[in-house]
């Protein structure tokens, strides 16, 4: 009799933690630093991050979603929710209108100040590395009580990262690679999430990591590293040739440039769910025999 009680307690906490209603209240430190007591499970959410909003939505929480910044466009549920804003231009009046119980926002920025004026609740999350990716996913499962959704995740995310990557580990050559986010111009780090992506393409970042994940670098550091391919997340391609040195770069000498716009763009640009196809971008653009 006692094993069978155990074992009824046993299934039923499951069910609870599924459902996102045991433990609670609960007490988690943000990305911020600060402690966030959430009397329970979220069930009104406001996403500031399209990469959370899809992380959300791969562990089966889009309907806790009632609102979502600008940029968050996948998957196609969340293109009917109302928009918020974004990074630089927030709508606070919109989102305290939503009623939300908890909106996750960036760490940069001070928009979890004016949150808390409005009494509302606010969970901030940084993603710049890989590791964030998992680490931030398994933080964002806590909030929601849906941690074994989040392993579940985490297990399926590094599944598909291995396979292009050992399709990639039968590439025989290793390129030199300048990735610009922007042509200010920004650049991303081997530290950052993009960096360790071009690394498991098999490609050799030109940044030196002591400058930063996304950093902002001089044009003459490309000269200097006359990279062999160049990848670009913005459509300014045509431009390169115009700056200073850069028409005798061996990329744009041999036609190694790899640019990526709209949705090509958000697979290599959100920390999320999607990062595998993102690094599969890359191994084609590093090595075409290998598509």
């Amino acid at each position: 009799m006692k094993r069978w009680f155990l074992w009824l307690f046993l299934v039923l906490g499951l069910q609870l933690s599924a459902l996102g209603l045991a433990q609670y209240p609960r007490t988690l430190t943000d990305d911020l630093g600060r402690s966030v007591t959430l009397k329970a499970a979220p069930q009104r959410i406001v996403t500031l991050l399209p990469s959370v909003t899809e992380t959300l939505c791969a562990m089966n929480a889009c309907g806790r979603l009632v609102g979502v910044d600008d940029f968050s466009d996948f998957p196609e549920a969340v293109k009917r929710l109302p928009k918020v804003g974004g990074y630089f231009n927030p709508n606070l009046e919109a989102m305290v209108a939503l009623k939300p119980d908890l909106v996750i926002v960036s760490i940069y920025g001070k928009l979890h100040e004016s949150l808390e004026k409005a009494g509302v609740a606010s969970f901030a999350v940084r993603a710049e590395t890989y590791d964030d990716i998992f680490r931030t996913t398994r933080l964002l499962g806590r909030v929601l009580g849906l941690e074994s959704q989040a392993e579940r995740l985490v297990a399926r995310i590094q599944q598909e990262v291995y396979a292009v990557e050992s399709k990639a580990a039968k590439a025989t050559t290793r390129p030199t690679v300048y990735y610009e986010i922007d042509p200010t111009p920004y650049t991303v780090g081997p530290d950052s999430f993009i960096g360790v992506l071009i690394a498991k393409a098999r490609g050799q970042n030109i940044v030196p990591r002591e400058l930063g994940p996304f950093p902002q670098i001089s044009p003459e550091l490309v000269v200097q590293k006359n990279p062999a391919i160049i990848v670009l997340t913005h459509p300014g391609a045509a431009d390169l040739p115009r700056r200073a040195g850069w028409s005798n770069l061996a990329a744009i000498r041999n036609k190694r440039i790899c640019a990526y716009t709209g949705e090509q763009d958000n697979l290599l640009s959100r920390p999320g769910p999607r990062v595998a196809q993102g690094l599969q971008l890359l191994v084609g653009c590093f090595h075409p025999d290998l598509r």
